[in-house]
């Protein structure tokens, strides 16, 4: 009996590793789980609960001030997804990882966007859903219910387009 729930145990343990093991893109959630819960002080001192959004499309964009990728992505951001369908009841925060306020409302300024962003203090949102070795920018789509349904990683224009296609069939 002790040999076997020593090997139960075992397993367990191993199938916890192995959720946790990042994959290619240093991603540790996949399509078709549920979104990791967690709140987030934004910006403007309001608070903002993942799972307070049920009901709500939501998209969570992982950036920082010193990435020139995410720079170049917030504009498009900005342009074919808040501003296409915030009026249709899109979420869209920017996770700022593990920087002062200061740092992200500067780059608020500077890239022009106007979607809320989060602080992401010692990047603990960012671990829930990618290996914190791992770089940004990345989105996470998630649907209605909760779960995660498309996830994006640097700036690819096919890549984009097609995150925007899915956030349209989502608003229908």
């Amino acid at each position: 009996m002790k040999q076997f729930v020593l090997i139960i145990s075992i397993t367990l343990i191993s199938l916890s590793v192995f959720a946790q093991t990042p994959d290619e893109r240093g991603y540790i959630v996949k399509i078709g789980d549920p979104a990791p819960d967690f709140e987030m002080t934004l910006t403007d001192g309001s608070i903002v609960k993942l799972s307070d959004l049920r009901g709500s499309v939501v998209m969570l964009q992982f950036t920082a001030s010193w990435c020139g990728v995410c720079r170049k992505e917030m504009p498009h951001i900005e342009k074919d997804i808040w501003q296409a369908f915030k009026d249709k009841g899109l979420k869209v925060f920017g996770v700022d990882r593990d920087e002062p306020k200061e740092k992200a409302l500067e780059m608020i300024e500077s890239t022009g966007i106007t979607y809320p962003m989060g602080l992401d203090d010692n990047a603990d949102i960012f671990g829930l859903y990618a290996d914190k070795k791992s770089g940004v920018t990345r989105n996470v789509l998630i649907d209605k219910e909760g779960e995660i349904i498309f996830l994006t990683r640097l700036f690819n224009k096919e890549e984009f387009g097609e995150l925007v296609r899915r956030i349209g069939e989502e608003m229908e």
